[in-house]
């Protein structure tokens, strides 16, 4: 099926399903971090939203204080999440046509 100015429709869905498949191998190999406490948690985090790995500072189990690194985890962890859905929403943007996103 062609469209008004020559744009084949199943030429497009192929560039369409092309240009998804680069980018999940680009989320899949991308990795973030983030910190919460000054650096006493730290969390790595792939594209795709699983946790790699998780690090808390000796020095935080020594006060005993479970609340505070229960929300330092909680808080690193949202903030790897952030940062994927920005370099998603990045990615996405300098695939696509200017004005469209």
């Amino acid at each position: 099926m062609k469209f008004p100015g020559g744009m084949n429709l199943q030429q497009m869905m192929k560039q369409a399903q092309a240009m998804q498949e680069k980018m999940q191998k680009e989320m899949e190999a991308m990795v973030v971090d983030a910190t919460a406490g000054g650096g006493v948690v730290t969390v790595q985090m792939r594209g795709t939203k699983e946790l790699e790995s998780l690090k808390i500072d000796p020095e935080a189990l020594k006060e005993g204080d479970v609340e505070m690194l229960q929300d330092l985890i909680v808080a690193a962890v949202n903030e790897a999440s952030r940062k994927v859905d920005e370099a998603m929403k990045s990615k996405i943007g300098g695939m696509l046509p200017p004005g469209l996103m």
